[in-house]
């Protein structure tokens, strides 16, 4: 059975507990935080969670980058705001932590013939992923790799390759795919097929539609979707994400039909 949460940030409300108060209103079993700042805030955010009876699904670290730089004080920073994430994440018994290891350009060196710099970076991934494995053990939560489209990234763009990265430290069981409807729209030829091959080792999936928008907005194939999760039982969290187009009283019905088109869809 799938579980729906909903990005915080899309949410709208000026406190923690009226953005909550909206989110179990709607139907929401769970919500999705960002990982950033988010130490001052998980007193408040787990009295909420506990008042309006809902989980937090996961944390995402967003914009935050820098774990295949070439720069060592960038890199130490990155792996420094994951610890502080899974910490939080055991705090709050989030499920999984997303993050996309590279956005923009990469810095890496081209020391061909002996690396290129994308060779450089998928070594310092699998290092990386190795390393933190036995930390997300212990804090049980999962790190989901997030692949990005081309123009974001040129490092993680595809299932396909997240899956290898997974290969690389021996299908680790917190070592995960996050996946993005949105971003799949992008590089994917098959959506509902890279659904399927990969849907193993997924542990998100981010309901977006085509130009990041709210599902409904693009076009993507949700009935589809849902169909494709259905047969393969799917089991790990779906989270609404993408531009909303209002906020405040508007922005609540604006998401009420997003929740509504899912439902008819399956995917709620």
């Amino acid at each position: 059975m799938t579980k729906i949460a909903i990005r915080e940030a899309l949410l709208p409300g000026e406190t923690v507990h009226s953005r909550l108060a909206l989110a179990r209103e709607l139907g929401f079993a769970g919500v999705e935080f960002a990982a950033e700042q988010l130490e001052e805030r998980i007193d408040v955010i787990d009295e909420a969670l506990r008042a309006q009876g809902l989980v937090a699904s996961g944390l995402n670290m967003g914009e935050t980058d820098g774990w295949v730089s070439a720069d060592r004080a960038r890199r130490q920073s990155a792996n420094d705001r994951l610890r502080e994430a899974l910490a939080c994440a055991l705090d709050l018994e989030a499920e999984y932590v997303t993050f996309a290891p590279q956005i923009g350009a990469s810095d890496m060196p081209d020391l061909t013939p002996f690396a290129s710099p994308m060779d450089l970076q998928k070594e310092m991934l699998i290092w990386l992923l190795r390393g933190f494995s036995d930390l997300a053990d212990a804090m049980d939560a999962k790190l989901a790799l997030l692949p990005l489209n081309s123009g974001k990234t040129a490092f993680l763009t595809r299932l396909e390759q997240a899956d290898q990265f997974c290969r690389e430290v021996n299908h680790h069981p917190k070592i995960t795919i996050a996946a993005s409807a949105g971003e799949m729209a992008l590089e994917e030829a098959d959506i509902i097929g890279c659904l399927k091959s990969h849907l193993e080792r997924i542990s998100v999936i981010y309901l977006t539609d085509r130009g990041m928008r709210l599902p409904g907005r693009g076009g993507l194939p949700f009935p589809e979707i849902g169909q494709a999760l259905r047969e393969r039982d799917y089991r790990g969290w779906l989270v609404i994400d993408g531009r909303a187009s209002h906020t405040g009283r508007e922005g609540s019905s604006e998401l009420a039909a997003c929740l509504d088109l899912l439902r008819d869809c399956g995917l709620a």
